[in-house]
């Protein structure tokens, strides 16, 4: 039997295990769902995928989706603010 694990690590190092895989420079919510762009307000807490690790160990994999913290005048952008 082989297991599969994916976590997000969040800036001040907690981690929460979540359902699936996140691409590399990914938007994503407090829970690791994706963001769609453009984002409906600039008052959100979005993370950006900006590291990935992954440890393997006999019939584990788990992988590491580390997180920054998307600023505020970014989120405006984002958010089709000029």
């Amino acid at each position: 039997m082989f297991i599969e694990s994916h976590y997000l690590v969040y800036p001040d190092g907690d981690t929460q295990e979540i359902n699936g895989s996140v691409a590399f420079n990914a938007l994503v919510d407090m829970n690791g769902g994706a963001v769609r762009l453009p984002l409906a307000s600039h008052r959100m807490i979005v993370y950006r995928v900006f590291k990935i690790t992954r440890k393997e160990t006999k019939g584990e994999r788990s992988s590491f989706y580390h997180l920054e913290l998307v600023g505020g005048e970014e989120l405006f952008t984002l958010a089709g603010g000029h």
